[in-house]
């Protein structure tokens, strides 16, 4: 097969994916969004969907027949995906909408009697990977999952490297690695285990007190973690790390072996053990059958998942710094936008540019947080659009700029999103603007009962636009990962139960987004986001309370508020924030940036 001749579009792609999927009698193959550890973003050589189907979103799964090829994913991405696959055979199977089936249902329909399911068991959850085990035993056929097609075609395919990696130092990360690895082993007792297999890489990175740069804008390294109650062995490309970060790991009692050795060597690791932690949900498939028959598999959550979710004394103080130096940058960039629309050129690609200055001129600044979204007009109705230097808007003085971006510093991680006004509005979209407001200052004042959800609060954010008939097709925040994912769980707010579990209670320490919406496709999108530390409130006879800490400090647009359309209750907690940005940011900037702040953040 002449690769370089043949797979230039998505169509011969799909075309030479089926040549071998005939070769080797795979009726349907899976191609998921996932690397070794299921991260939800991954490296360039991981990026297998990508290459098969043309979408270029974080998040999917395609799934290709000798007949058809879809391509399922959420509603964060239905637009975007609708707009990159147009011009190829690949069907969008919009997930969560009426009539659409998941992706398990698809090929438990189309898999012919006696078929053969085929994907690289490497970049396969163990849970998925059992689940289309089982689709294929009722099916009288079986599953092939120890060749990667993908790479045969992928002809210019980015290499598998590990670059370096450095230290969180103790007045960062707040506690020591033997520490974590002391309260993790104390959990596997619990849980009646003697050893314990970690793939997440932000699990792996937490407990090491480690970052590295596998994964632009994630700031891991590729590696595994076994641990049992004696010995602790790190799988990772330490071939590239100084002398004094293996020297730390020694010394923190981790051995360093190759990072691919852990196929290998994990049948020996496991020859005394009689009971493993581990999640199925991120544990791959093929590591799951290097675990010996004789010994029980504890399919559940890493202790570490919960663990560093609930951030520590040293880690809140200094997340607190690290929003109040992100604020001064999202503070400056929209001074500049507001009073740079209309009298000079701007545009998403340039706005982007000016932001990531802003923050790199912040001490302790490492790295954005995730790439910036910056949305203008009618591109704003896809929520994870992306300018490109192909494809991108200039910006006019009218309607909606709206920006989702966020910083990594050495304090800590910020995701923040504001919607600009940039001129004239329609009423459609003011009103849509304040319902969205509405929304987030209800969420963000909530008082609630400890051991309430994520589940349970979801709908102060949404009862506005619901109220009306309307709804976004995203949940409403996302855990935040100290200097690591800037997505993390258990933690969240969504009204429904999804794989970051919302129906888990929020605790004390965690840190969660706060960013209702609304997005009319092919006109505007409306986003407003903090970030909230969930903190003690008020404890009476019906027991103790919890609220939450505002973190992020930056004016939210008046020039599209209906004032008329907020309860008194609801002016006064928008008046009491802008009150607090204007004390805590105004003494960063300068004169003209100050009576500008003054304004934007006055009482309505």
């Amino acid at each position: 097969m002449d690769n370089e001749k043949k797979l230039q579009t998505v169509d011969e792609r799909i075309s030479g994916l089926r040549d071998l999927m005939r070769e080797r009698g795979i009726s349907v193959y899976v191609v998921p969004t996932a690397d070794d550890h299921t991260s939800e973003y991954v490296g360039e050589h991981y990026k297998s969907r990508r290459f098969i189907t043309g979408f270029t979103g974080s998040a999917g799964t395609a799934v290709i027949t000798l007949d058809e090829a879809g391509l399922w994913t959420d509603g964060r991405y239905f637009v975007q995906a609708e707009k990159e696959i147009k011009d190829s055979q690949v069907k969008l199977f919009p997930m969560g909408e009426p009539d659409v089936p998941t992706v398990l249902e698809y090929v438990k329909e189309h898999l012919p009697e006696e078929g053969v399911v085929g994907f690289d068991g490497s970049c396969m959850s163990a849970k998925l990977g059992e689940s289309f085990a089982d689709i294929a035993e009722k099916k009288h056929g079986e599953i092939k999952s120890d060749e990667d097609l993908i790479d045969i075609l992928w002809t210019e395919r980015p290499q598998l490297l590990g670059e370096n990696v450095w230290v969180l130092e103790p007045k960062y990360s707040g506690e020591s690695t033997r520490d974590k690895l002391q309260r993790i082993r104390k959990e596997m007792q619990e849980q009646e285990c003697d050893s314990h297999l970690i793939g997440s890489l932000y699990d792996i990175a937490w407990i090491t007190n480690l970052r590295g740069n596998d994964i632009s804008h994630v700031p891991v390294f590729l590696s595994f973690l076994y641990m049992d109650c004696d010995r602790a062995v790190l799988y990772c490309f330490y071939e590239n790390w100084s002398e004094k970060i293996l020297d730390y790991l020694k010394g923190e009692g981790i051995e360093v072996k190759p990072y691919g050795a852990v196929y290998q060597e994990l049948p020996g690791l496991l020859k005394d053990s009689k009971k493993i932690l581990a999640d199925k949900e991120i544990i791959n498939y093929k590591l799951l059958h290097c675990i010996p028959e004789s010994v029980e598999i504890h399919d559940a959550k890493n202790p570490s998942e919960l663990m560093k979710a609930v951030k520590n004394d040293t880690e809140v103080a200094n997340t607190v710094e690290a929003h109040i130096r992100d604020g001064v940058a999202v503070t400056k960039f929209i001074y500049y936008i507001k009073q740079g629309v209309g009298t000079e050129p701007i545009s998403e690609l340039s706005a982007s540019d000016v932001l990531r200055g802003l923050r790199e001129e912040q001490p302790g600044f490492l790295d954005v947080s995730f790439d910036t979204i910056c949305a203008y007009g009618a591109n704003a109705a896809m929520m994870h659009y992306s300018a490109k230097p192909e494809d991108y808007s200039d910006l006019k003085p009218e309607g909606f700029l709206l920006v989702d971006s966020g910083g990594h510093y050495l304090e800590g991680t910020t995701d923040i999103t504001r919607t600009i006004a940039l001129g004239t509005l329609t009423d459609e979209m003011k009103e849509m603007y304040t319902r969205v407001l509405q929304g987030h200052l209800r969420l963000a004042n909530a008082v609630f009962p400890k051991g309430a959800s994520g589940q349970n609060l979801d709908v102060l954010a949404r009862e506005p636009m619901w109220a009306t008939g309307l709804d976004y097709r995203c949940g409403t925040g996302h855990g935040v990962g100290h200097i690591l994912n800037v997505h993390e769980g258990p933690n969240s707010f969504r009204w429904r139960s999804t794989e970051l579990d919302s129906a888990k209670p929020i605790k004390l320490g965690m840190i969660t987004t706060d960013e209702p919406g609304f997005y009319q496709e092919g006109a505007y999108g409306i986003r407003i986001e903090n970030e909230l530390l969930c903190v003690e409130g008020p404890k009476t006879e019906y027991g103790q309370f919890y609220q939450f800490q505002n973190l992020t400090y930056a004016p939210i647009d008046l020039d599209a508020v209906i004032p008329e359309l907020m309860s008194e209750q609801e002016k006064g907690w928008l008046n009491q924030y802008h009150s607090r940005v204007y004390e805590v940011i105004s003494p960063y900037l300068d004169e003209k940036e100050k009576e500008w702040l003054q304004y934007e953040t006055r009482a309505i």
